[in-house]
């Protein structure tokens, strides 16, 4: 399976919306060069909040362009990095793969999928009602949340526009994406 690399977004400080760039340099074990959230331990503030010392499983946020459209069609106008979102990826069904997926981005990074990330009251500040289009319920009722992946960098290197995501799966028994 193979995807790409639309957009790429970060910020060196806490607010919703990241700045979008041609290029990122992802650091192992850290996340994003420059970013708010790269470090070993959680850099989310209400994360922080409850142990600052819990590792930091939200290095790199990653959205499917295709969310974007899915939006445009709810009557919400949202581009690249608004989310905070830090990939934006094209032809990868971002929600569907399992925990612990590996995403070769480029010619070096590797980033490993941790879990879904949890959206906050913060988007409805993008647009009022975001968060709730960002949030679902399947046949039985379970809560679907459609804002994204979190990751971990296994290994860094510098990844642009236009690069290739090749996707490894995990070995069975695939676990399903949690929130992180």
């Amino acid at each position: 399976m193979l995807g790409k690399v639309v957009a790429l977004s970060k910020r060196a400080s806490h607010q919703i919306s990241k700045i979008n760039h041609t290029q990122l340099k992802l650091l192992e074990g850290i996340g994003v060069e420059g970013d708010v959230h790269a470090g070993k331990t959680v850099k989310h503030r209400s994360r922080v909040a409850i142990d600052p010392n819990q590792p930091n499983l939200r290095q790199v946020h990653l959205i499917h362009s295709e969310l974007f459209e899915e939006l445009l069609s709810k009557g919400f106008q949202i581009s690249a990095g608004q989310m905070g979102e830090n990939i934006t990826t094209q032809g990868i069904k971002l929600l569907e793969l399992p925990k612990d997926t590996l995403l070769y981005i480029g010619e070096q990074a590797i980033v490993k999928i941790t879990g879904l990330r949890n959206p906050c009251h913060q988007l409805n500040g993008l647009q009022e009602g975001l968060l709730k289009a960002v949030l679902d319920k399947d046949e039985q009722g379970n809560l679907i949340r459609k804002a994204g992946i979190m990751g971990i960098v296994l290994r860094g290197g510098s990844i642009a526009l236009d690069d290739v995501i090749r996707i490894e799966l995990p070995p069975l028994p695939f676990l399903p994406l949690e929130r992180v």
